[in-house]
């Protein structure tokens, strides 16, 4: 729930999102507005004359008495907007809250038929209109000028004019200009690129965001309108045409197909049917994720529509605007969640220490200063100037660079980034989740085989179903009609797994014109027949043949659902008067509805046997309905009348072939110490042996599953503990097996009603499961989000990894989510691969780890750049001089941004390694890495700023100045030589000899933190990188040791003599010796070091999990033992019984 708290200001609230890790705060501003009603399913006071049988007002209301009164009896509502959803006051809870469609009058879908299928009158239409709006998905483009405004309100870019008005004030137009040079590129890039995010999406938005609908009045009446007037409680009349969706909307009558690639990422389509109107499913709450096959969504494209004689296919809307699916997908990414990385936090504590230094400096120049009678406004602007040396320009330019390199490796390796951001996470990346089915295993299935069930008992297994004896078996007649396959342009079109079964039968689907189907007597657009042949006259006799030559007509569909985990048809055969009902499903489920005799006792022995395989076993259910059931009864029966009492027809059982590119990416994973875990919706037997024959789970390691059930009457909620089978030790005695954490490493595996429970009724359980579970089965979409949350939770920095069709929401919650689906649903994940199997996912983690040590190694190298030219800058304040212009220029411009942008460059290392890269910038080696550099680069500054004082040669330097010329007599050391007509005291032997210093320390220090190996690669294979250092390298020493003199006037710097250039070599050389020195005993010894001065070696882990590990290590009843059962309310949540 959201909770505002008061500004004090009347028409100003605070708005903060409690539920928000990040617990940001909006300021919004509350308007008030005159409605009817308080909320917008209020039973208005004013009645029509004439209503309808559902309540609602007929059309035809609106006289002008009518439109007085409800004008009298209006009531004033306040309400605000915030990220595109109005928000109401509602006095009852004392905050505002939000409506959002239907659903919140808690319908049931009984309800939905007797209540809201005839439609509302126009009037009541309008007032609902005052509570949700528009019914558009508005994605207005702002103009350049807003934008403009909000980028450079930037506080970099206030910065950075706060730079340049100083630095005119000082008269450093170049280096001034050359900032608002950079400005200006990279707010025009911003601009450029945001501008053409917001067209992009307004383009797709819009396309399809205004359409004419047949809006339903009363029985009969059908008006034309457009699909911005909807509100929920409208009836709609799909086209026999289809249609592009404008809403949310259940299907009460009639059958669409669908495409909903858009939202779901399925690239087949999705047959929808009306939603149940009697039975136990019809007196549930309506909830669009539990009848999403009843529900058509916004944004989705209804291919065509089922309709009977004299009958439209109609919908009430649930949904409109930004509460449907498709705007609440736009919402996430008009405005998305803030990227919560360590780094990032860390990089503003960094930069503030940097501001800390600077206030250091603004004291000392002060100070300084007012000592040496410095005029004020001298004092002011050098003081200020100190904060703009030491926090640099050009640091988010240079840290964006590394991440956007990346994203281009990542392209060429066809992996696309919609969340540059994120990259920088999948270097931190330590748990990786990944879907079974079309991400580890072929997507598609092949057929192994059939096992026929005859008499309460199996037959022996038959590879084909489409040979002649058992083309005409009830068996193949079940595998031929029940699916959800139609016909588009002449193709078959549907779920995967249907087209292979249907193949298999070798039979034809028809879709054909009403003429033809006049025989089903009522129209069916679906019939099935087998191919023409001769039927064997013995078939007659066989119990488990029958004459099906003739077609078969799909009378009615209940399509499959992850919940029931089955679906079922109701067909009749040309000729004949009573119906069938075929079923298909998870043969546990299948086998639940069945007659006890009809199941083979060796049910579960053979079920068993086939998953344990690896095989995907689907079961098939037969019955015939009653003879006297009318076609029109059909359609009103619920599913669980129909889905019961049936005969056990068999087992099909089908071959989900490993990916061949699985096992060897999950070593990999391993190896690096990255933890893997299959999440999947298949049965748990077949994901256990996925998971074994890929490497997650190893032969001779244990896997205990988890099978929980809810409370039921008296008997508290409770966990079964048992032993799966290991195939690499079938000789163990199950009931002996003891495992211990040291001598064996052991899996859990549950399955998504077991995880269910454990959440609810076992919450101080999960997190330990959560801890060593690698199998999750049988689990729901939104059940995989849950379980990302959960194990982010315990600390992992979670990768998820699914083909885009069920998995959105998880790669939506993951850290880094990448999806093998390159359909628009892909928007959810931050990245899509083009190469559909996982070798993606180390790719995008090396890459990632590059990405991340780039941004530590130019966060430091930006950070000592800015503290070698502080260092400077006070050095030569001392003796109240400072840098040039066009020394800053060639500093700033020259050196470091060249270096910043080349030492970005080195691609990923060539494998993962099991050392991970570091999170924290404020961590002990690497504050103590870059102190000792700044102690080190100060040191040597000191020393040439001394020792250039004491040379015989040193004087206060003046035009008529000739150091070079050391066989002069004498030197002049008289302050009361001739004036310098340089005021700024620029040109001087300390500001020449700390230049050259200064110019040397980037170099070195960018070369010393440029890392290599194991994360990048090594630095000597980035040519711009050597090849930048190299050249500047050379100018340097060039210009040092034979001194040209238009460089020297251009960068005004004075002639020293040569004994001194070649000391300040050796100092040159002596300070990049010892930083790499540093550099390396610090990579080597400095985190040991840093352990043992502050006594932290023993210190407990900071994460989480780590904490729960070693917890567990210590606990002798942890993992439960064989065949134990853990029940609710144990205070100490072990075994507290044995079977």
């Amino acid at each position: 729930m959201h909770t505002p708290c008061c500004s004090g200001l009347r028409n100003v609230f605070f708005w903060s999102t409690s539920k928000d890790e990040f617990r940001q705060w909006f300021r919004v501003r509350v308007h008030r507005m005159l409605a009817p009603g308080r909320t917008p399913f209020d039973d208005l006071e004013v009645k029509p004359k004439t209503q309808l049988p559902n309540g609602d007002f007929d059309h035809q209301v609106g006289s002008v008495h009518d439109e007085q009164l409800l004008h009298a009896q209006q009531v004033q509502i306040q309400y605000f907007t915030h990220h595109s959803f109005r928000y109401y006051w509602n006095d009852v809870i004392q905050n505002f809250e939000l409506y959002q469609g239907l659903e919140d009058v808690k319908v049931s879908c009984a309800h939905i038929h007797s209540e809201h299928s005839r439609g509302i009158s126009k009037s009541l239409q309008d007032y609902r209109r005052l509570f949700f709006g528009e019914n558009e998905i508005a994605v207005r483009v702002p103009s350049l000028f807003k934008l403009l405004i909000k980028e450079v309100l930037n506080p970099f870019y206030i910065f950075q004019l706060f730079s340049v008005v100083l630095w005119s004030a000082e008269d450093y137009y170049y280096y001034a200009t050359a900032i608002v040079f950079m400005s200006v590129i990279s707010i025009a890039t911003s601009l450029y690129t945001i501008r053409k995010q917001y067209v992009m999406l307004h383009d797709m938005v819009a396309s399809h965001s205004v359409v004419r609908v047949s809006v339903c009045r009363g029985n009969k009446d059908i008006e034309q309108a457009m699909s911005t007037e909807l509100v929920p409680g409208d009836v709609i009349s799909i086209p026999a045409n289809g249609m592009i969706m404008p809403c949310d909307a259940v299907l009460f009558q009639g059958t669409c197909v669908v495409n909903e690639s858009m939202l779901t990422g399925e690239s087949v389509p999705v047959t929808k049917t009306s939603l149940p109107c009697s039975g136990d499913e019809a007196a549930g709450r309506y909830n669009m994720e539990e009848h999403k096959r009843h529900t058509l969504f916004c944004g989705t494209h209804v291919i065509q529509t089922r309709f009977y004689s004299g009958e439209l296919v109609k919908a009430v809307v649930i949904r409109t605007g930004f509460s449907t699916e498709k705007g609440q997908l736009v919402r996430s990414i008009l405005y998305p969640k803030p990227t919560d990385f360590k780094l990032y936090r860390d990089a503003y504590l960094f930069l503030l220490c940097l501001v800390a230094v600077a206030g250091i400096g603004f004291i000392y120049t002060i100070v300084l200063s007012i000592m040496n009678k410095v005029p004020a406004k001298t004092i002011i602007i050098e003081s200020l100037d100190i904060i703009t040396i030491t926090v640099p320009p050009a640091l988010p330019a240079a840290m964006t660079a590394g991440i956007v390199y990346a994203q281009q490796r990542l392209k060429r390796v066809g992996i696309f980034c919609i969340s540059p951001q994120r990259i920088n996470m999948c270097g931190q990346l330590n748990l990786v989740c990944f879907d079974k089915t079309g991400t580890l295993t072929e997507d598609g299935l092949d057929l192994w085989g059939i096992q026929r069930a005859d008499n309460g008992s199996f037959i022996a297994p038959e590879l084909e179903a489409a040979e002649e004896p058992l083309m005409n078996t009830t068996f193949v007649a079940c595998m031929a009609t029940c699916h959800s396959l139609t016909k588009i342009d002449g193709e078959l079109s549907g779920d995967p797994l249907d087209l292979k079964m249907f193949a298999a039968t070798g039979w034809i689907l028809e879709e054909p014109t009403e003429e033809e189907t006049a025989l089903h007597n009522p129209l069916m657009p679906t019939v099935v027949r087998p191919p023409k042949q001769t039927v064997p006259e013995d078939s007659q006799n066989h119990p488990q043949v029958q004459n099906t030559s003739y077609e078969i007509g799909i009378v009615r569909q209940f399509p499959f659902s992850s919940a029931l985990q089955r679906m079922s048809v109701a067909v009749r055969r040309l000729g004949e008067k009573h119906m069938e009902a075929f079923l298909k499903g998870a043969p546990e489920v299948v086998a639940s509805l069945c007659k006890p005799h009809s199941v083979p006792q060796s049910f579960t022995e053979t079920l068993e046997g086939y998953t344990r395989q690896g095989f995907r076993v689907i079961a098939l259910a037969h019955r015939h309905l009653e003879t006297k059931l009318s076609w029109h009864k059909v359609q009103t029966l619920s599913r669980d009348l129909i889905e019961s009492n049936m005969e056990f027809l068999g087992l099909i059982i089908m071959q989900n072939k490993i990916k061949q590119e699985t096992a060897g990416v999950l070593t990999e994973l391993q190896t690096a110490n990255i933890r893997t875990l299959m999440v999947t919706g298949d049965n748990m037997l077949t994901a256990i042996s996925v998971a074994r024959d890929c490497g997650m789970v190893h032969p001779h390691e244990n896997v205990i599953v988890a099978d929980a059930v809810p409370p039921k009457d008296s008997h508290p909620a409770c966990i079964t503990w048992r032993y799966a089978d290991n195939p690499a030790d079938t000789a163990r005695d199950d009931q002996t097996a003891q495992i211990s954490v040291e001598e064996a490493m052991y899996h859990f595996a549950v399955n998504g009603r077991a995880f269910a429970v454990i959440t609810e009724h076992f919450p101080q359980l999960i997190q330990k499961l959560a801890l060593r579970a690698t199998v999750f089965a049988r689990m729901a979409p939104d059940q995989k989000t849950q379980l990302v949350e959960i194990l982010q939770g315990i600390d992992y920095i979670v990768g998820m990894c699914g083909d885009g069709a069920n998995d959105c929401g998880a790669l939506k919650r993951a850290h880094s989510g990448i999806s093998l689906s390159e359909l628009e649903a892909s928007v959810a994940s931050p990245f899509t691969s083009s190469t559909a199997n996982i070798s993606c996912v180390p790719n995008l983690i090396r890459e990632g780890r590059a990405a991340l040590i780039t941004s530590f190694c130019v966060f430091k190298f930006m950070a000592l750049y800015s503290i070698i030219q502080y260092i400077s800058v006070i050095l030569l304040y001392w003796i109240l001089s400072n840098l040039g212009d066009f020394q800053f220029l060639f500093i700033d411009l020259v050196i470091i941004l060249i270096i910043a942008f080349t030492m970005s460059l080195n691609p990923a290392w060539r494998e993962l390694v099991s050392q991970r890269p570091p999170s924290s910038l404020i961590s002990g080696p690497l504050l103590c890495s870059v102190l000792t550099q700044i102690l080190t680069c100060l040191a040597f500054q000191v020393l040439a700023f001394y020792l250039v004082q004491q040379q015989s040669w040193h004087e206060t330097w003046t035009p008529q100045s000739d150091a070079c010329n050391i066989s002069r007599s004498s030197f002049s050391k008289s302050p009361n030589g001739t004036t310098s007509p340089n005021h700024k005291n620029i040109r001087n032997y300390e500001n020449t000899s700390l230049f050259y210093v200064s110019s040397f320390q980037y170099l070195a220090v960018a070369i010393v933190f440029s890392k290599g190996k194991p994360f990048r690669q090594p630095s000597y294979k980035n040519w711009p990188f050597m090849l930048s250092c190299f050249g500047l390298y050379s100018f340097l020493l060039f210009i040092m040791l034979y001194p040209v003199s238009a460089i020297d006037n251009f960068l005004e710097i004075v002639c020293v003599p040569h004994d001194w250039r070649v000391t300040l070599v050796i100092i040159i050389a002596a300070h990049a010796v010892v930083s790499f020195m540093l550099e390396v005993a610090n990579d080597s010894w400095g985190a040991l070091f840093l352990s043992r001065l502050f006594c932290r070696r023993n210190k407990p882990p900071k994460v989480l999990y780590k904490h729960l590990a070693l917890e567990l290590q210590e606990d002798a009843n942890w993992p439960p033992k064989p065949s134990t059962v853990t029940y609710a309310g144990d205070p100490q949540s072990h075994i507290s019984a044995a079977l």
